[in-house]
């Protein structure tokens, strides 16, 4: 994804509230799932990632990013922020 279209991602998702939050349990494939729908439904969601640690928070977002061939447009604290087309009806 180029930078030019990471920066008009991050203005539009600037006022979104994140629609699905990990819970201690973690990375379940209920979040996975639940993650997928918003992405589908959406293309671009926040997502809030309740990890103490740093690398916890890094490792998450990558095995979500992976696993959902979704696009990290931002990752600030707790909060990341995910895109991916949906090619049934792209935006």
């Amino acid at each position: 994804m180029k930078p030019s279209q990471k920066k008009m991602l991050r203005a539009r998702a600037h006022a979104l509230k994140p629609v699905v939050i990990t819970g201690q349990a973690g990375l379940t494939p209920a979040i996975l799932d639940e993650i997928s729908r918003a992405l589908d439904h959406h293309e671009l969601i926040k997502v809030r990632v309740n990890a103490d640690d740093r690398n916890q928070r890094r490792d998450i977002t990558t095995r979500i990013c992976h696993e959902l061939s979704a696009e990290l447009v931002q990752s600030l604290g707790h909060i990341i922020t995910l895109f991916r087309t949906n090619p049934d009806k792209p935006s």
